[in-house]
């Protein structure tokens, strides 16, 4: 009866007739010590193929479950990424006051740029607001791939606060607007030339000498300074600019305070009192 029902099976089940057929043969070529009946390996088969549509079950149940714990983790994910971002730090946390209180002062070091570094820039020093930021500035645009013979201008250092404006201090190198090397400024140029051979790196983008509004010259000891006032509604930069150019050793520096129409509004006395205070 047994090895009827086995047959019945086999047929309403071809895989089963494999299972049976395969299972028969090893049980026996079975040693004599270790025999094990047929009939419970088939047993054994047909549950596990019965079981088939459970398993899958179960599979799917697991996935949806899966995916519901994924969907509650996302958020804690996503905080603890957002966490892991770096802040900038307020340069009044890290930065020596000025004389009046209402400024700090920033004095680059030889980390800070990679022309200070290269002993191709001399030092110089301006006031900042507090809550302003410095900005990373990229590599391309700092000159470190080209010190200590760049060909043309960088970016030396760059601040910011998103209501009161930018800073960044530009460098050039003298050769770029002169064949000598070591001049003051005013023997490189009047401030219509060097500005109009540096106005594209205070807009951003073009120059416009119809957009100068305000050209001075101050002196401080043996240093001179060109200082202007753009008003630039179409610039990269921003719509109003002010701009303090001067030229030690291989370099001319060019201190560069842009503003959009809200942060000039709110700022633009902070920003004049900070392009007074450049100095090399």
């Amino acid at each position: 009866m047994a090895a009827l029902r086995a047959s019945l099976s086999s047929i309403s089940n071809p895989s089963l007739a494999l299972q049976h057929n395969f299972v028969s043969h090893a049980v026996n070529n079975q040693p004599s010590a270790v025999k094990v009946s047929p009939r419970y390996h088939v047993r054994a088969a047909a549950s596990s193929a019965s079981s088939d549509g459970d398993v899958e079950s179960q599979l799917d149940r697991r996935s949806v479950l899966l995916s519901m714990v994924a969907v509650a983790l996302s958020p804690m994910v996503a905080a603890g990424e957002a966490s892991a971002i770096t802040v900038p730090k307020q340069v009044g946390s890290f930065l020596p006051k000025s004389e009046d209180g209402e400024f700090v002062v920033f004095t680059p070091g030889m980390k800070d740029t990679p022309a200070l570094r290269a002993g191709n820039v001399s030092p110089y020093t301006f006031n900042i607001p507090p809550t302003w930021t410095q900005s990373r500035i990229a590599n391309i645009l700092s000159g470190n791939y080209c010190q200590p013979k760049c060909a043309e201008p960088w970016i030396e250092v760059k601040f910011e606060d998103p209501r009161e404006g930018t800073l960044q201090v530009v460098a050039s190198p003298m050769v770029r607007l002169t064949n000598k090397l070591e001049l003051p400024i005013e023997e490189i140029g009047t401030p219509e030339k060097i500005i109009a051979a540096l106005g594209p790196f205070v807009t951003g983008d073009s120059y416009d000498p119809d957009e100068v509004v305000e050209t001075k010259v101050r002196k401080e000891g043996d240093q001179t300074y060109y200082e202007y006032y753009l008003e630039t509604p179409y610039a990269r930069s921003g719509t109003y600019n002010l701009a303090s150019a001067t030229a030690k050793g291989s370099t001319v520096l060019l201190l560069v305070l842009s503003a959009s129409d809200k942060q000039w509004a709110t700022g633009e006395s902070k920003l004049r009192k900070m392009l007074k205070s450049f100095s090399v």
